[in-house]
């Protein structure tokens, strides 16, 4: 599984991750769709496209809306999904939590590693390719790593890996 973070152009996901980006775009092909031609029929009708300001703005927002759609099937369609149930905890890796001291001032926490769509630093989530995620991806219990952050450089010491 460590070699998973290697591969260019693929959307590394956890289960979960794959199950919301396929929520996400089930949403916006039929609810986002609908909504933004309801706006595109309302401005119609306020007269003169050429100088109609909301129907400008209805189609900018349908360009939008196509252009995330595009992307989003993309991602989906290059994702490679880690099955967590499947992830070994004898090192760090992509769908791992791993209780990390912060040798400086002593503090421990526990950070998830995930793939970079479902990062989310205040819920601890994050990614295989933020520099701590990177500095921890590979590495086993007992290790500490050098984290090259643009705020500094930081020592962690792994105190443990889980599922």
């Amino acid at each position: 599984m460590s070699e998973v973070h290697e591969h260019k152009n693929k959307t590394v996901v956890t289960t979960e991750g794959m199950r919301e980006m396929e929520e996400k775009l089930r949403y916006l092909t039929t609810t986002r769709r609908a909504e933004v031609a309801e706006q595109i029929s309302i401005a119609r009708g306020f007269g003169d496209l050429s100088e109609n300001a909301e129907y400008d703005e209805a189609k900018n927002e349908q360009s939008r809306l196509e252009a995330e759609i595009i992307q989003l099937e993309n991602d989906i369609h290059n994702a490679i999904v880690i099955d967590e149930d499947n992830v070994s905890t004898d090192a760090v890796n992509v769908g791992t939590t791993v209780r990390v001291l912060f040798v400086e001032d002593g503090d421990e926490d526990e950070y998830t590693i995930v793939g970079a769509r479902e990062s989310d630093p205040i819920n601890n989530k994050i990614s295989n390719e933020c520099p701590m995620g990177t500095a921890l991806l590979g590495r086993v219990v007992g290790e500490t790593v050098s984290v090259d952050a643009p705020d500094g450089t930081y020592q962690l010491k792994i105190l443990g890996i889980r599922r």
